[in-house]
């Protein structure tokens, strides 16, 4: 018993790393028939990763959903924060979200089979933050398989995958993401 806590002493910080490089995947930046930014960035990194892309030519247009907030569409917000960091608007593409439409898993279900295959996309690079890569790019090949997706990560000012347990909202994200992760392999 002493061993065993001895040994999680010592590697405690590879086995923290390791716990949360498991919630990122980086399939690398590929071409693509487009790009999708899922909602949720309340700091604008998805979508200056997305535009970076567009820019540097894996991807001719970025498709930016979002639910409806008070006055708009979060995905309007969204493009209008890359608008005024200079990239230009034809980049992205708005789709906004139905009432309804409140989780990872509807959210990659409606714009699967409203946007993606009625426009005959076949393959996308689909960019997030970095904890939510790896849970978001499975459920969506699960439920989506025609199509090819390909994760991109869009770091995040609070989790690091190999720092995450050193700031509190760090700890938070880590530990909803895990329960969020866990909570899909039982339903899905």
């Amino acid at each position: 018993m002493v061993g065993c806590g001895l040994l999680l002493y010592l590697f405690h910080t590879s086995l923290l790393s390791a716990a949360g490089r498991a919630l990122v995947e980086d399939n690398g930046a590929q071409q693509a028939d487009c790009i999708l930014v899922l909602g949720g960035d309340e700091y604008g990194n998805r979508i200056v990763k997305a535009a970076e892309l567009i820019r540097e030519g894996y991807a001719p247009y970025a498709l930016v959903d979002g639910p409806r907030l008070l006055v708009s569409h979060e995905s309007d917000a969204t493009i209008q924060f890359a608008v005024q960091n200079g990239f230009p608007a034809s980049y992205f593409r708005a789709v906004w979200l139905p009432k309804g439409v409140d989780s990872t898993s509807t959210e990659v279900l409606y714009v699967a089979n409203s946007v993606l295959k009625p426009n005959h996309i076949r393959k996308i690079l689909l960019v997030t933050s970095n904890y939510h890569t790896r849970r978001a790019a499975h459920f969506m090949r699960k439920q989506v398989p025609w199509l090819q997706i390909v994760a991109v990560p869009a770091s995040d000012p609070y989790f690091g995958p190999d720092n995450w347990w050193k700031s509190r909202n760090g700890k938070k994200i880590f530990l909803l993401e895990w329960t969020k992760t866990i909570t899909e392999w039982w339903s899905v």
